[in-house]
């Protein structure tokens, strides 16, 4: 049944309803073991917090230390193109957040790329959940932060291989990235934006969205503000970033 799971991934590379029609239909493939690092839904290692999920991923495919995936998290989230305060409060958030929490964020460009950077510059644990195939380095300014994080912390993908990152990819992702993490911390966000995405999946699981506050009038914190409008936490001094 694994194998099948597994088999079934590769072959749909990581369509959802293409895998879960494969499994209920009981289809056969063909023999030969996978050369990808692997958790499947049935492993013991898979996170309890996917199971919650209303489409849990069946196959994880990895790259680093997959022990990550079960320790305490925060995800840290933004735009791929802040300003120069977003940059800074990402640095300063993720630099001085309590040590026993694994930064999870997207190995996007932008805020995400700054995350995981700055945890791995402070020696911090972290995840990237990537939207494309686990061999596949996207976006290509990112290679230096891909192979760092493939060997000192985890990323992951429900797509195999080299899977092209296609539109849809990206949204469905955002799930997996509020699951992980026990709070959700959004340094920069537009209106209309996939961190927002990433929030309603959030709050959906019930966790803890913080937000730090823009300067009216400034359109790349006009969604943390409305965030913060609607009742999520807020960051308003350097003491509050230790509490994390």
């Amino acid at each position: 049944m694994r194998n099948n799971i597994i088999k079934a991934a590769i072959k749909y590379e990581g369509n959802y309803e293409k895998i879960a029609l494969a499994i209920k239909n009981n289809e056969k493939f063909s023999t030969g073991g996978s050369i990808h690092k692997v958790i499947t839904i049935l492993d013991n290692e898979y996170p309890a917090t996917f199971k919650q999920l209303r489409y849990p991923p069946f196959v994880l495919f990895y790259k680093g230390n997959p022990e990550l995936l079960n320790q305490s998290a925060v995800s840290v989230i933004g735009s791929r193109l802040p300003e120069s305060y977003g940059i800074e409060m990402t640095r300063k958030i993720v630099g001085n957040c309590n040590r026993k929490y694994v930064i999870v964020s997207g190995l996007a460009k932008g805020i995400d790329a700054i995350a995981h950077q700055e945890a791995l510059n402070t020696k911090r644990k972290t995840i990237g959940i990537i939207g494309c195939g686990i061999d596949r380095i996207y976006p290509m300014e990112n290679e230096q932060l891909y192979h760092q994080m493939s060997k000192y912390g985890c990323i992951i993908s429900e797509y195999p291989g080299c899977t092209p990152p296609r539109r849809h990819h990206f949204p469905f992702r955002n799930r997996l990235i509020a699951a992980l993490s026990e709070k959700c911390i959004v340094t920069a966000a537009t209106l209309k934006s996939g961190t927002m995405l990433t929030v309603n999946e959030a709050l959906t699981l019930g966790k803890e969205v913080i937000c730090i506050p823009y300067p009216i009038g400034s359109t790349s914190g006009e969604g943390c503000n409305l965030l913060i409008s609607q009742g999520a936490s807020i960051l308003t001094n350097a003491a509050d970033f230790a509490m994390i």
